[in-house]
């Protein structure tokens, strides 16, 4: 359960900064520049950052450039493409939580999230591939 509500906050974290993103989205040319940072002031690397909220954010930024898919208006496709880095980025934070959490079940649910989701991205990418997307 446990492992649920952690997928649940940060499904609503990466859901808010998506929604703040898109509210102050100035198009293509911006993404992985330092105009992608101004729109989310708080992923911008800080030197007094700790080596582990450093890795947090370079994890939560790359989710959320890989996230900025266009949409087809097919839900069922749209909803695999922008699940799939979602579900990459939770990897990618419970790898950076393995890397520097202390607490044993801290690192236990990582190890969980880290499964799960590399389970259902695969599942995602297989459904994508099969209507040759």
């Amino acid at each position: 359960m446990k492992t649920r509500t952690l997928l649940a906050a940060l499904a609503a974290a990466a859901l808010a900064s998506a929604a703040s993103a898109q509210s102050t989205h100035t198009g293509h040319g911006a993404h992985g520049t330092a105009g992608s940072a101004g729109t989310m002031p708080n992923m911008a690397p800080k030197d007094a950052d700790t080596a582990s909220t450093k890795d947090f954010k370079d994890a939560h930024m790359r989710m959320m450039k890989n996230m900025d898919q266009p949409f087809t208006g097919d839900p069922d496709i749209d909803f695999r493409v922008h699940m799939i880095p979602h579900h990459q980025g939770a990897v990618d934070m419970a790898k950076v939580a393995l890397k520097h959490a202390k607490d044993p079940e801290t690192k236990r649910m990582a190890e969980a999230v880290i499964k799960e989701q590399e389970r259902e991205i695969g599942e995602m990418q297989a459904w994508l591939k099969q209507r040759g997307r």
